[in-house]
């Protein structure tokens, strides 16, 4: 058994690594001398100005509306909570837009690799349409089309039974009742367990060699951890369909014509990026795999999706990755046309009280704390399907 003992420092200038550890505390030096210069002559500037500084005023009554909300709010509450729903509502389109926008990029990528002459250019049309243009311009083309081009309530159109799209917006059937929160408490934990019950049996198969079925404890999870959820709520649930009701319609959940502008842009947009990163890593995959598989009588579309893509998901999850990060703050764009979202709102709180500092601290803050969580995750998953050198 070896050891490996670390040499003392040496406190000599000829000593490079002593040399390399002084140069580190003078940049760090410099830029906290740096900091405290921008922070005191900042504090100086704004109590010379008789602007007030701090946190307080989060406590204090916000007095405005806002028009959607995730979580219960009234003028009367405070700046925190008028905070809280923008970065609320940040988060519902951008959670909606990654899952549609994955799977919008992964078709068109795909299609970008059809043999089928016409479906590959339309998808290559595609691509090259979207990057190209600011997103900021789609958001305002896609805005307008629904607003001014999209009919009204009595001439919505009517595409499926239950959905409706006019210049209201978006309406589609919706589940309300006390118990909705059980049962989507209960589909969340079996979630949970059955990710976990799915560990457990690789684990033991790898050690045992003994197969273990899945699907009867996922589907028993699946049905008794809702139902549950059920008792516990209150067992009240009703499905509600949007009708039209006069110059409107009733029931049913509908997304604005900004919230359902902003989701389509964003969706688009990144798609356009992710179908290129698809379209690579497909294209990374040795064609003997394509090959390999073909001549085990596999037809395509199970060759893509039990070997290529498996194989292929290792060169698409880093930069994908970065099309997240990109997704989460280009939906501060909400504010061009106006979604509530937390740079919205957070615009009319600092226009009320005047602290510009603290508000764009805030939004810096909230960004990076999902931009951060969002990497995380991708950085886990992605050493997950990573190769394992042996």
């Amino acid at each position: 058994m070896s050891s490996h003992h670390r040499a003392p420092l040496k406190f000599s200038w000829n000593n490079p690594e002593f040399r390399a550890l002084a140069y580190q505390f003078v940049v760090v030096g410099l830029a906290a001398l740096l900091a405290y210069y921008l922070v005191s002559n900042t504090l100086h500037n704004l109590a010379t100005r008789n602007i007030a500084t701090g946190f307080a005023f989060l406590e204090r009554e916000a007095g405005f509306a806002i028009g959607e909300s995730l979580i219960e709010y009234s003028p009367s509450d405070t700046y925190a909570r008028a905070i809280l729903v923008g970065l609320a509502n940040t988060l519902r389109v951008s959670a909606v837009a990654l899952v549609l926008a994955t799977m919008l990029g992964v078709i068109v990528g795909i299609a970008r690799l059809s043999s089928n002459w016409l479906v590959a250019r339309l998808a290559s049309a595609y691509v090259e349409l979207i990057r190209n243009v600011p997103l900021l311009l789609q958001l305002l083309i896609w805005y307008a089309v629904i607003g001014e081009l999209l009919p009204g309530p009595k001439a919505a159109f009517h595409p499926l039974p239950g959905i409706y799209l006019s210049n209201r917006g978006m309406l589609m059937p919706s589940v309300d009742g006390p118990a909705v929160t059980g049962i989507l408490w209960g589909l969340v934990l079996a979630a949970i367990a059955i990710f976990a019950v799915s560990r457990w049996q690789r684990a033991r198969r790898r050690q045992t060699g003994v197969p273990a079925r899945l699907w009867p404890i996922a589907l028993t999870f699946l049905l008794l951890m809702p139902t549950v959820g059920w008792l516990l709520g209150g067992r009240e649930f009703h499905l509600s369909i949007p009708h039209r009701s006069g110059f409107n319609f009733e029931g049913g959940w509908a997304l604005s014509p900004e919230l359902f502008a902003l989701l389509v842009g964003l969706v688009t947009y990144t798609a356009g990026f992710i179908a290129e990163i698809v379209r690579a890593g497909v294209q990374s995959v040795s064609h003997g795999q394509w090959e390999a598989a073909q001549t085990l009588g596999l037809p395509r579309s199970r060759v893509l999706r039990l070997v290529i893509l498996p194989q292929a998901l290792r060169v698409i999850v880093p930069p994908t990755t970065s099309q997240y990060l990109n997704l989460v703050k280009n939906s501060s764009l909400a504010v061009a046309i106006g979604y509530p979202d937390l740079v919205s709102v957070v615009n009319t709180v600092l226009n009320q009280t005047g602290q510009a500092i603290e508000g764009v601290l805030i939004i810096m803050a909230a960004f990076m704390t999902v931009s951060l969580t969002v990497s995380l995750l991708m950085n886990w998953y992605n050493k997950r399907i990573a190769l394992v050198e042996r």
